[in-house]
């Protein structure tokens, strides 16, 4: 049998929220992006990021994008 709420710690009850709005939100809303067909291009350039972030390589700063286009 599953726990009460007043058994569970802080961040357990944090995480159970968490997950019920999330349920909740994609019920309501759905997935905006459902149907559609990713370009092959789009996949590769994801595929391509995902490499590299789990080498641990990180892109620009943010703060040094933001002035190179110059949006600050």
């Amino acid at each position: 049998m599953g726990k009460t709420v007043a058994d569970m710690t802080a961040t357990e009850l944090r995480q159970l929220v968490s997950s019920v709005v999330e349920e909740k939100l994609i019920q309501l809303l759905g997935d905006p992006d459902e149907g559609l067909v990713l370009r092959e291009n789009v996949r590769k350039r994801l595929l391509r990021q995902k490499r590299i972030v789990s080498k641990g390589e990180r892109g620009e700063p943010l703060e040094t994008l933001a002035r190179r286009l110059k949006l600050v």
